[in-house]
């Protein structure tokens, strides 16, 4: 199918009407003063186009020129192009970032600018069929701006993704060289990093890890993007350069802050502890773990390494941990988590089956008996238990394990196995 049929069979009429090929000569006498018309209504209707520096103006007033003068040539006979010059501002438009409805707004104003100025040129060279000539020159202005539109848009939309594409390698390619603490001694790693403000002295660091959740949703794409941006959003009040990507389908951030001027000037707040209450305003629905602050590029893999660990330590409860707050206990339930899974003793599963039947009733007396500094009675009154009645499970817990929960150390075995076997 011919995408510009509308526009030939317009052009068609045009020279059946005599428009073609007498008008040009007309039109190019009137070219300056369309060209006029055409600036002052683009800038005035498009304040887009109406800012900007000299260059981008001289650019706006060539790609105006450039359609008087394709119209100029279609009226002289020319044969239809392909609109090369609209391709090549629309890739000009979209590495500036120039909002592609302000560009097409642009056009849809031109549009009477050029009605009128065809108009002038053609009724005087075919005065006998002016209703016709005023008819046919309506006609190809509306397609030719449909046209020229089409093109722009699909050029604009092509560039952009190009781009976009381009810019999301560079951005895996950086987040992957910080992360993985390639050496900066390499040239191309060096560059990559300076290039991107990274290498500039007294800056922090630190690493945030963000997860649906329902781990099953980081599948989702737009899910996943819908977290990038809200990220992106949450910690705009920050001011810290962030740089975001996916790895393993968790939201990575690395985020960078210069900590302090110069050698003489106060360091600033902690970038790690004022990015935290930004990071809960995400919401329940994603889990968070923050790394601690790194003074340098070479101490980031370690950032990562905290925030994933904050990230295993978070829960629907404590959404959005942070690495230097967590409990040495829950650290090194963390880090040895794997060592000593096949470790843990052989009743802790006759427990755990007996601790599920009782609703986990075993398990909080252990919690609530330690956190009352083995105080029976303040234990009972916690769980709203008659002593006697703690007592029983205390009994009924040595039975299962071998342990007597009133020994410190017998304590402080059970609560570890517990949360071992919980862990894993």
């Amino acid at each position: 199918m011919d995408e510009h049929a509308a526009l030939k069979k317009c052009l068609l009429r045009l020279r059946r009407l005599g428009a073609i090929p007498a008008g040009a000569q007309a039109l190019e006498r009137r070219m300056p003063a369309a060209a006029r018309a055409l600036r002052a209504t683009v800038v005035a209707e498009v304040p887009a186009l109406a800012v900007g520096g000299a260059d981008f103006k001289a650019e706006r007033d060539q790609h105006a020129a450039a359609h008087l003068r394709e119209i100029c040539r279609l009226m002289a006979g020319g044969a239809l192009g392909d609109f090369e010059f609209v391709r090549e501002h629309a890739r000009l438009r979209a590495e500036q970032r120039f909002p592609l409805e302000a560009a097409l707004h642009a056009y849809r104003c031109g549009h009477q600018v050029l009605s009128r100025w065809m108009r002038a040129a053609t009724l005087t060279v075919n005065r006998r069929r002016q209703s016709q000539s005023v008819s046919a020159v309506a006609d190809f202005s509306i397609e030719y701006t449909n046209a020229i539109s089409a093109t722009m848009t699909a050029a604009y939309v092509e560039h952009a993704r190009e781009l976009a594409e381009a810019e999301g390698d560079r951005r895996t390619d950086l987040l992957n060289a910080l992360l993985s603490g390639q050496d900066t001694a390499d040239g191309r790693v060096a560059q990559l990093l300076k290039r991107a403000g990274y290498l500039e002295p007294r800056q922090s660091f630190c690493v945030a890890l963000v997860q649906s959740t329902d781990p099953l949703e980081m599948q989702s794409a737009p899910r996943v993007q819908r977290i990038v941006d809200a990220v992106n959003d949450v910690v705009r009040p920050a001011k810290a350069r962030t740089l975001i990507g996916i790895r393993n389908h968790v939201v990575t951030a690395v985020f960078a802050h210069t900590r302090r001027q110069s050698g003489w000037t106060a360091p600033s707040a902690g970038l790690a502890d004022r990015l935290r209450p930004l990071l809960l305003t995400l919401g329940p629905a994603v889990l968070v773990g923050l790394s601690r602050d790194q003074p340098s590029v070479n101490s980031i893999p370690r950032a990562l390494s905290e925030a994933t660990a904050a990230l295993d330590c978070a829960s629907v409860a404590e959404r959005v941990q942070q690495f230097d707050t967590l409990p040495l206990r829950r650290l090194l339930l963390h880090g040895s988590r794997e060592s000593v899974r096949d470790a843990l003793p052989v009743w802790v599963s006759q427990f755990a089956e007996a601790d599920l039947k009782a609703n986990g009733a075993l398990s909080a007396t252990l919690r609530a008996y330690a956190d009352a500094d083995m105080n029976l009675i303040r234990a009972a009154r916690t769980l709203a238990l008659h002593p006697n009645t703690l007592y029983s499970r205390m009994q009924r817990i040595k039975t299962l394990t071998g342990h007597n929960c009133q020994c410190y150390h017998s304590l402080t075995e059970l609560l570890l196995v517990v949360d071992c076997y919980a862990a894993h």
